[in-house]
């Protein structure tokens, strides 16, 4: 333990790794724009610099605490020195602000605003790039890239994946692709972290609003909605309701309100997945089939596979995700003349994941030809699209899906959390829905903290080896303990994006702790007032079964070839 004397009053610290963290404990909102505490410190902005006693100025982020420092944050000369650093910045930047698609919640603005910056005096001479729309998922637009250097570290520590890097030196220097090819060309998962932690518009989310509106307002079409778990959770917060607190009636009277005309809950497609995926896991364990069992649920995880572990192509389950089982049902639902009643189905999906845009377009994502999901929208856009209508969402009277595919189980509800697919799985596998089974599920290491949640079960006489991972960079490591024998599993659960679907790429740009937390807990409420806890369970699931759905579950609910594809 030491002591920090921060403008003049004392700060303990403990453990902290750098002098900024300590500015933050003690309540001090230090200017940022490339430090994040999940990343490597980059030292790339230089905001965050503070002067000590001795009138030296350092870097807080990359400077190691010693007890004794005496620092300032607000001193004359620093403002200064952060106007300069802003203004440089805005100089060498593309300054559509009214029109850029980070209006209003770009950080470099907002500091802007916040040091007084109201004209910049230098010249841009920066030539002007052109936009890379390759990617079914994201846009890049180089000229609104201050090289913060956050998408960079992102895509190497976090995910795994090293699609992007830094090329040239001094003014020359440009974040891009290898051989700058188009990022729709690379080995991009299309997972959004980057535009996650971007302070800029310099990564966005490809935007298809407009297309929605457009079916929305033709009286000959039957425009259909399904809602993932995670939104739920993530919507309030864009209007000042409780964080994390489920909206999903408020949701759907939203969508209703805009011309939806029929609104639909992805859970009950994640109830879906879970009878066939557990089915398929016992198929494999009974009948000697390829272990470990590989979750399908995650787009970006699956063409990582695809792109990193080919040899494991085999190993991921042939379920659809519950985005291409609800399509795929609704679309058959409304071949059938008598349900169709002369329209044409389009089906839109809101996702906190931009990687099911590109799920969308995949080959094995059509049925008979036909396109399943038409459009995929992020959490994001919909926030977007209520603001636009106008609607005070916050006064909304909440009401219910629509039937007969709106009602689904608790354990579809927590798919949007990590380990929330490999829960539902154990629900249904296990006998009885008691308190006390399905509590003592909830504690056998399925909901333990980390990235990486290694634990046993015992089910019929063996135990069952399970691993569930979240961020692509985790995963990478699994699965070359795998690929080398040194660790064994026989179920394998990964989402692509660090916590689940809650911190997906296609969520309200956020990567705060608190926010996790808040929407983790918010499904888990959700979970715990749900009437039904297993698909299994599920009267809607069974009449489908039953009925609607009998002979057909292969051509609706599986993939004929690997998912990347």
């Amino acid at each position: 333990m030491g002591t920090i004397t921060i403008d003049g009053r004392k700060v303990e610290f403990t453990d902290e790794k750098n002098v900024l963290s300590i500015i933050r404990k003690a309540g001090i909102d230090i200017p940022t724009l490339c430090y994040h505490s999940a990343l490597s410190t980059f030292g790339a902005c230089r905001l965050c610099t503070v002067e000590d006693d001795r009138g030296r100025t350092f870097a807080s982020c990359s400077e190691e605490p010693r007890d004794g420092m005496v620092i300032y944050t607000n001193t004359g000369k620093l403002r200064k020195y952060r106007k300069m650093i802003i203004e440089l910045l805005l100089a060498a930047h593309c300054r559509d602000c009214t029109t850029c698609v980070e209006n209003g919640n770009c950080k470099l603005q907002t500091l802007a605003h916040r040091y007084g910056v109201t004209e910049v005096r230098f010249d841009n001479y920066r030539e002007e790039l052109p936009l890379d729309l390759s990617s079914p998922s994201i846009i890049r637009d180089p000229n609104k890239c201050i090289l913060c250097g956050n998408c960079v570290r992102v895509c190497s520590e976090l995910q795994g994946v090293g699609v992007l890097g830094f090329a040239h030196r001094g003014t020359d220097a440009m974040v891009m692709t290898a051989f700058d090819r188009e990022i729709g060309t690379t080995e991009c998962v299309n997972c959004g972290q980057c535009r996650v932690y971007c302070p800029t518009g310099a990564i966005s989310i490809k935007n298809d609003k407009e297309a929605v509106w457009d079916v929305l307002a033709d009286p000959n079409v039957r425009v259909v909605a399904q809602v993932a778990p995670a939104v739920r959770v993530a919507v309030g917060d864009a209007f000042g309701l409780t964080k994390g607190k489920s909206v999903m009636g408020k949701i759907v009277a939203a969508l209703h309100k805009m011309g939806f005309d029929e609104v639909y809950d992805t859970t009950f497609s994640a109830d879906l997945t879970i009878m066939e995926e557990s089915a398929e896991f016992l198929e494999r364990v009974q009948n000697g089939g390829k272990l470990p069992l590989l979750t399908s649920c995650c787009p970006a995880w699956v063409k990582f596979v695809g792109d990193q572990f080919p040899d494991f192509k085999d190993n991921v389950s042939t379920c659809r995700s519950p985005q291409g089982m609800m399509s795929g049902v609704v679309k058959e639902y409304f071949r059938d003349p008598e349900n169709a009643k002369g329209k044409k189905t389009i089906m839109v999906s809101f996702m906190p994941c931009t990687a099911k845009k590109m799920e969308a377009k995949r080959p094995n994502s059509y049925t008979e030809g036909e396109m399943d999901t038409d459009f995929v929208l992020t959490t994001t856009e919909l926030v977007e699209m209520i603001r636009t209508t106008g609607i005070n969402f916050t006064d909304l009277e909440s009401e219910s899906s629509d039937i007969p595919f709106g009602l689904g189980s608790g354990g579809g509800v927590i798919f949007g959390v990590t380990g929330g697919v490999t829960e539902a799985v154990i629900r249904r596998l296990v006998p009885g829905h008691d308190a006390a089974t399905l509590d003592s599920i909830a504690e056998c290491g399925v909901r333990q903290e980390g990235f990486i949640r290694e634990f046993t079960i015992p089910y019929n006489g063996m135990d069952v080896k399970i691993c569930v991972i979240s961020g692509l960079a985790n995963a990478r490591t699994v699965m070359e303990q795998v690929r080398s024998g040194e660790k064994e599993y026989h179920l394998i659960e990964v989402m692509a994006c660090r916590n689940g679907c809650v911190m997906g790429g296609g969520q309200p740009c956020v990567s705060d702790e608190k926010i996790k937390n808040s929407r983790t807990e918010g499904l888990y409420r959700a979970d715990n007032i749900s009437v039904v806890k297993k698909c299994n369970e599920n009267p809607t699931i069974i009449s489908l079964y039953d009925g609607f759905l009998k002979g057909k579950e292969h051509k609706l609910l599986h993939n004929e070839e690997f998912c990347a594809k």
